[in-house]
């Protein structure tokens, strides 16, 4: 590549050389041929002036006299017949008869061009001979016409071809180091992209990209994005690990009380039967929460999922939703306070809608101390980048479910929704696979809504104390209808 790069460049600048120095060279010359002949038609015009007042014997020394002092190449007269043809006299060296525009001198008029290529430049002027010459040196000729011929060597136009040469040459050897050392800051970062890229995909994260400060900003960026890349391959291998390690753990667990009573049974050592069949129960339910939200995660990933997204009244799916925990939540001591407002219609797939409400319950239900609260209503915009209030926009409609749990520390709560991070907090009982807020997130983003979570500030129970720096609140906000 850093071949092919150098001599392309090389090549555009020996071509727009070779193209510069032609057209220079053409237009000089041009000009050169332009500039002698209006210098040889002056120089025709006065040598017929002069030869007016010099005797007729004595006007061909004069054409040669002025042909030298004015470094001539040639100088001639010539006799036209009527036809065109050449009687008296010869043409200068390098001219034909085909040069000249006998037409133009037969009517008077002077005339001038280039011959040889261009190399001979000429110029004829029409002269009026006395009634003398007429007798002495054409005798009784009627309708002839005679004119003075001179032409000149174009000079100098070549000489400047050496120099073009030797300046191109110059130029081209510049261009070639430039572009040597050009091509080599390109093509170094690219070179040590691909083998970073190689390394990245051989396994290998730990090696990060090294970068030069001289490179192009361009070449920086890919450097950066390479790095960063990387970086975030190598924290979801480890997520990855932690996720399998969480995984195996919590399904060793329940398998282990099934295998465990089972075999008791089996032997006929367990001394409650219903206790043991009721445990065996309980833990296959939990595996299959389990299973089912890892099946549910993968379609996620995948796509492999439908919305039906229409109305939808928000209100009326959160309490019937919420209502099934109740006996649960008794059990276990928890107070559940739901309120839902009417007419909150949104747009959203009413299934999905409900698992979100659930898998939010369930997650409040694990980490709640006495009370759990579940509200649907009208809410302004949901909040900007980083958490910031939102400013404007149109009413949403809003779903919050709070506990009075441990709450969540400031620094975890960007995290909360990665399907693979564990919160530092205790549960106060366990239940439920732990992935119900990552499908939460994926799940309201697919309809088009939102979802974040506020904790530790406190969560302010309606009807109790202001917050006590304690408890968790999700909140989801949809488009309403």
């Amino acid at each position: 590549m850093r071949r092919k790069l150098t001599l392309a460049i090389v090549g555009v600048t020996a071509f727009a050389l070779l193209f510069t120095g032609a057209g220079t060279l053409v237009l000089v010359r041009r000009a050169a041929r332009n500039e002698a002949r209006q210098q040889l038609l002056a120089a025709a015009r006065n040598l017929v002036t002069q030869l007016r007042d010099v005797p007729l014997d004595r006007q061909k020394d004069t054409i040669n006299l002025v042909r030298r002092a004015a470094n001539l190449d040639d100088g001639q007269e010539i006799v036209l017949a009527p036809s065109g043809a050449i009687t008296v006299g010869r043409l200068p060296g390098g001219l034909t008869a085909g040069d000249l525009d006998t037409q133009a001198l037969l009517a008077g008029r002077s005339t001038s061009g280039s011959a040889e290529r261009g190399r001979l430049v000429f110029a004829a002027v029409v002269r009026d001979l006395p009634t003398e010459a007429q007798v002495r040196r054409l005798r009784p000729t009627p309708n002839v016409t005679v004119a003075v011929v001179l032409t000149r060597k174009v000079q100098g136009v070549n000489r400047g071809v050496p120099y073009f040469i030797l300046s191109a040459a110059i130029f081209l050897l510049l261009a070639i180091i430039v572009a040597d050392r050009l091509v080599r800051r390109i093509t170094r970062p690219l070179r040590l992209a691909e083998e970073a890229t190689r390394r990245i995909a051989g396994g290998d994260l730990s090696t990060p990209l090294p970068g030069a400060p001289d490179d192009y900003p361009e070449l920086s960026s890919l450097t950066a994005s390479i790095n960063t890349m990387a970086d975030s391959l190598d924290r979801s291998r480890s997520l990855e690990r932690q996720f399998l390690m969480s995984v195996s753990h919590d399904l060793r667990t329940p398998l282990t009380s099934i295998r465990g009573f089972a075999e008791a049974i089996s032997d006929g050592a367990a001394t409650d039967v219903h206790r043991a069949a009721d445990v065996i129960a309980s833990e296959s339910r939990r595996l299959e929460r389990l299973v089912r939200d890892l099946l549910e995660l993968a379609k996620l990933d995948a796509r492999r999922f439908s919305l039906d997204l229409r109305p939808v009244d928000v209100g009326e799916v959160v309490a019937d939703t919420a209502e099934g925990f109740r006996p649960a939540s008794a059990s276990a001591g928890l107070a559940v306070d739901i309120t839902a407002g009417a007419g909150l219609v949104a747009t959203a797939d009413q299934d999905r809608l409900a698992q979100v409400v659930a898998n939010l319950v369930e997650n409040a239900f694990n980490f709640a101390a006495t009370r759990i609260e579940v509200r649907a209503g009208w809410a302004g915009p949901a909040p900007g980048v980083g958490g910031a209030p939102g400013v404007g926009g149109p009413r949403q409609v809003q779903l919050s479910v709070s506990d009075d749990g441990p709450g969540i520390p400031a620094g975890e709560l960007p995290r909360v929704f990665e399907r693979l991070y564990q919160s530092a907090r205790t549960p106060a009982r366990q239940a439920g696979s732990g992935l119900g807020l990552a499908i939460v997130s994926e799940l309201v983003q697919a309809m088009g809504g939102r979802v974040w979570v506020e904790s530790p500030a406190g969560v302010a129970f309606a009807g109790g104390p202001p917050g006590t720096g304690r408890g968790t609140r999700v909140v989801v906000t949809f488009r309403p209808w």
